[in-house]
């Protein structure tokens, strides 16, 4: 779970890198809040399966889904901005 969660969040990581070198460019509000998103992504997602790594109630383990959901949110929305931008 541990390993996990680790390789999730090295790969969102790199997302919001990629969302913070698009935002030098393209300063869009849809950008900015799928950033947000990601982040919230990162602490529901891999700080749930950390905490249940650690030994945390099996109940934390419901929020994993929403950090997931989170995830999905903020690339779509990423992508419809960024298309929005360009002629």
């Amino acid at each position: 779970m541990w390993e996990t969660a680790v390789r999730y969040q090295f790969f969102q990581a790199l997302g919001l890198l990629g969302i913070g070198l698009a935002l030098r460019s393209l300063d869009v509000e849809a950008l900015r809040l799928a950033a947000l998103l990601s982040l919230a992504g990162v602490v529901l997602f891999c700080g749930s399966l950390y905490a249940l790594s650690l030994g945390a109630p099996r109940s934390l383990g419901v929020l994993t889904p929403f950090g997931g959901l989170a995830w999905i949110a903020s690339w779509l929305l990423f992508a419809w901005g960024a298309w929005r931008t360009h002629p």
